[in-house]
């Protein structure tokens, strides 16, 4: 089969910052599904992770990365009891694992959903980690109940990203949150409204905004942008008792100690947890990407794919890094086969 990877990491507009090759065609085995990709997304993740992997090496073997995928199960592994072949599915995959950046895959089942119905393949492969990375922050980490905390505010640092494109419609049209998004852009202020967002602030004086929105304090936080730029305006805003969630990391450490007098939750959020320390609840993601899926077929949640390429090319998957990197996307960018 075809792939594409890199073996030293370079920047994007260097010849060898991707490289096609030939692998063999993987075999499942236990609960693996082989994946005929037909999409897949590419994701911040994806160019931070070709950025940092092979600093100052060259490795034996290109690495394939990729985080988001549609396709149809060609093969299955004895231990499989959610699919057969020929079913249609989509997945975020797996931070331990080779990437959808191949002509086939090898994925989990327990971390796979069938393809929503009503999407194309493109649409499709925008939706994965971006919506499961949304529904665990909001579900799994501030463990929003939606009986209990209908009208509370939520604020979404990044509301025009992928993540934040199903954060803003999950809080809104499922959990039914006074929605409160960033966006400094014409456009980007415009897809938070599109999604669903109650109020769109500027992120560049973000207290003042808020505050002149009319609330004096929120109840819920997401950050989707970076943790160190906005941890003491985070601090200054959430509610006392108020539970505040990143998937961003930090470069430097965090001052935990300026939440402890309002009695503050803190949690990170990473997709991947399940997947690389095998959970007792992996299984978990299919439930969710299952449950999204009708969701996405009923036409509660709109899909948030905004640019397709046609082609899995070198060329073409460099064109969506370029883009990613440029912090300027809004929605999804997707590469069609």
């Amino acid at each position: 089969m075809k792939a594409i990877g890199f073996k030293t990491s370079l920047p994007i507009n260097e010849r060898e910052s991707f490289i096609m090759f030939e692998t063999p065609v993987p075999e499942p085995k236990g609960r693996d599904l082989l994946v005929k990709m037909k999409a897949i997304s590419v994701n911040p993740v994806d160019f931070k992770i070709r950025q940092n992997t092979a600093k100052d090496t060259v490795l034996e073997t290109p690495k394939v990365i990729g985080w988001d995928a549609v396709g149809t199960v060609e093969a299955i592994g004895e231990g499989v009891t959610f699919f057969k072949t020929g079913d249609e599915v989509y997945y975020a995959g797996d931070l331990t694992r080779s990437g959808s950046n191949a002509e086939y895959q090898l994925v989990d089942e327990r971390i796979v959903g069938l393809k929503p119905s009503t999407l194309s393949y493109a649409e499709a492969a925008a939706m994965p980690l971006t919506a499961l990375t949304a529904w665990e922050s909001l579900y799994d980490r501030l463990r929003i109940n939606d009986q209990e905390d209908k009208g509370k505010s939520i604020l979404i640092i990044g509301g025009a990203g992928g993540v934040g494109s199903i954060a803003i419609q999950l809080a809104k049209k499922i959990s039914g949150l006074k929605v409160i998004a960033t966006a400094s852009r014409a456009e980007t202020k415009e897809w938070c409204k599109a999604m669903g967002a109650d109020v769109v602030v500027n992120h560049q004086n973000l207290v003042a905004e808020v505050q002149a929105a009319g609330f004096k304090e929120i109840d819920f936080i997401l950050d989707f942008v970076d943790l160190n730029i906005y941890w003491d305006i985070l601090a200054e805003l959430i509610k006392p008792q108020g539970h505040i969630v990143s998937i961003t990391g930090s470069a430097t450490p965090i001052a935990l100690n300026k939440l402890k007098n309002k009695s503050v939750t803190f949690s990170w959020e990473l997709m991947y947890t399940r997947s690389m320390y095998q959970t007792d609840d992996m299984e978990k993601q299919h439930q969710i990407l299952s449950e999204l899926a009708n969701l996405l077929d009923d036409g509660v949640i709109k899909p948030t794919l905004t640019q397709t390429f046609n082609g899995f090319t070198v060329e073409n998957l460099k064109e969506a890094h370029r883009l990613l990197e440029s912090g300027k996307t809004i929605g999804k960018v997707v590469i069609e086969y």
